[in-house]
């Protein structure tokens, strides 16, 4: 099946989320969708599977233009989509949550499940996805939760298949294992849109690379491409992809972490006598697919919940519970997972935002009254200092792109004395421009003598900063390993294994 995409728009009131974008996929072929977060990538998807309705432009399959008003119209139409967060019922089987929306009875009144679950089976088989169609979901890896959902797909007899960010939560074994359904789907005639921001894996798995940068295609480009010529045209401007630095100078310890358990509030026990410590000058990268605890072991850190078990020390002082701001006053900074969230306050002003934890300090404030002429010289020497694109220092914050967003908490955190950085996710959703000079900016902080915790589900940038690496899994860190470790041995590790043949450190 062919498919065309001509002049396809969308509009979201002055904003063009995407503009004018041609597009063919080719029958039987793995055409890359390569694009920072942001750039229209999504938005493109939910119009050929009928989430939204386009501005202008138009869809033909086979040369015969047709529209879609539902997935149900996208689907019957041969399209099939699996989203970045999986559309799974927990409780359900496999084979029932893929005859969900499609049920087949016996006698007009009971579900045949038989027949959905040997459809399953036959489905399996035949593009080697090995799934257990009896299998309840909720007790599944995520990888074959990944693949039932590609069955589903395939149940309603997709020709073309659009995989929306399917590695984000992989491990490396996983995404490997999901390159090779990926070529077999191929091979066997189906056409796949493979939506990702990696440019490792459009290189691996692509037959064509379509770049989509701030809503417009600026270019197609085959599989030898270039990484750097490839994140040109994501970017518009040569990026540096290597992060330049020296060995670190391991000094004195900073942070200590002994025996530490926390649990959620469902009562899961959701980070298990944990210990690790950080040296003055090092960075400590946290490795390991999202879910495993790294959430509540920085909240911990950074003393946002409380710990059941356990001592977290700064300089031998235990700050266990002690809260964020007496972490804060202490010396640490702290990079949030979700910098809308935790990180900015969108209505208040980049200026604002820029001493939202500094506000007490005798710089910005004489007693109850905030120094205004010095929050507006801060605001403008760190505009300057970390690159913000802003009209104004009173601009919202919310206005800004996500990886400006970035640069204004990363900005905040570095504008004072630090003893330990803890960075979650620190380059999540931002261009890879930005990504070169967050990196930068926090192997500069390490030079410094500042103890670096990093916790990234991106496995590039675990490596390019980290000077030892712990792996976790289910809430316990199943191995300490130096940065040399190969990919293939660490995603052992991110699965649970303990014993890869690695030496710790």
């Amino acid at each position: 099946m062919k498919l065309e995409i001509r002049g396809l728009t969308k509009r979201f009131g002055d904003f063009v989320a995407n503009d004018h974008i041609d597009l063919t996929i080719e029958p039987g072929e793995i055409h890359c969708l390569l694009g920072e977060n942001g750039a229209g990538k999504s938005t493109l998807m939910n119009m050929l599977y009928g989430l939204l309705d386009p501005s202008e432009g138009e869809v033909l399959i086979d040369e015969v233009p047709r529209s879609f008003a539902t997935p149900g119209d996208a689907i019957a139409a041969g399209i099939g989509m699996v989203h970045q967060h999986f559309m799974l019922v927990p409780v359900f089987t496999v084979a029932e949550n893929v005859m969900l929306g499609d049920e087949s009875v016996r006698g007009g009144v009971f579900l045949n499940r038989g027949q959905a679950t040997e459809r399953v089976r036959a489905l399996s088989q035949q593009y080697g996805l090995k799934v257990d169609p009896e299998a309840l979901v909720e007790h599944l890896p995520v990888g074959v939760q990944q693949r039932v959902e590609i069955i589903k797909a395939l149940s309603h007899n997709a020709k073309v298949l659009i995989l929306d960010e399917p590695t984000a939560v992989l491990t490396p074994q996983e995404i490997e294992e999901l390159m090779q359904i990926m070529r077999e789907l191929r091979d066997q005639g189906t056409s796949i849109i493979f939506i990702t921001h990696k440019l490792r894996e459009v290189k691996a798995v692509g037959d064509r690379i379509s770049v989509i940068r701030r809503g417009r295609v600026v270019g197609t480009a085959d599989p030898s491409t270039s990484e750097a010529e490839l994140a040109e045209m994501m970017v518009g401007r040569s990026v540096k992809l290597v992060v330049d630095k020296e060995p670190s100078t391991r000094r004195d310890t900073v942070l200590q972490v002994e025996h530490l358990t926390v649990t959620d509030p469902r009562g899961h026990q959701v980070v298990k006598d944990i210990g690790f410590e950080v040296r003055a000058g090092e960075v400590l990268g946290v490795a390991g697919v999202q879910g495993n605890g790294q959430t509540e072991l920085v909240k911990a850190l950074i003393g946002l919940i409380r710990p059941d078990t356990g001592v977290i020390s700064l300089d031998g002082n235990d700050i266990s519970g002690h809260g964020p701001r007496r972490s804060l006053e202490a010396g640490v900074g702290y990079i949030p997972e979700d910098r809308s969230h935790d990180g900015n306050v969108g209505s208040f002003s980049v200026r604002e935002n820029l001493i939202l934890d500094l506000y007490r300090d005798d710089r910005f404030a004489r007693g109850m009254a905030l120094r205004l002429d010095d929050i507006a010289t801060n605001a403008q020497e760190r505009i300057e200092e970390f690159d913000i694109r802003t009209e104004s220092d009173q601009t919202p914050v919310s206005a800004l792109s996500g990886g400006n967003q970035q640069k204004v908490v990363v900005a905040r955190e570095f504008s004072r004395p630090l003893k330990l950085l803890v960075a979650s996710q620190p380059t999540r959703g931002v261009d890879v421009g930005s990504i070169e000079f967050i990196h930068r900016r926090i192997i500069a902080e390490r030079d410094r003598g500042t103890a670096v915790v990093i916790v990234s589900t991106e496995l590039d940038e675990i490596y390019a900063l980290s000077d030892r690496i712990a792996v976790m899994y289910d809430g316990r860190i199943v191995g300490t390993v130096t940065p040399d470790i190969p990919r293939e041995q660490i995603g052992l590790l991110m699965a649970g294994a303990t014993d890869t043949g690695e030496e710790r450190v």
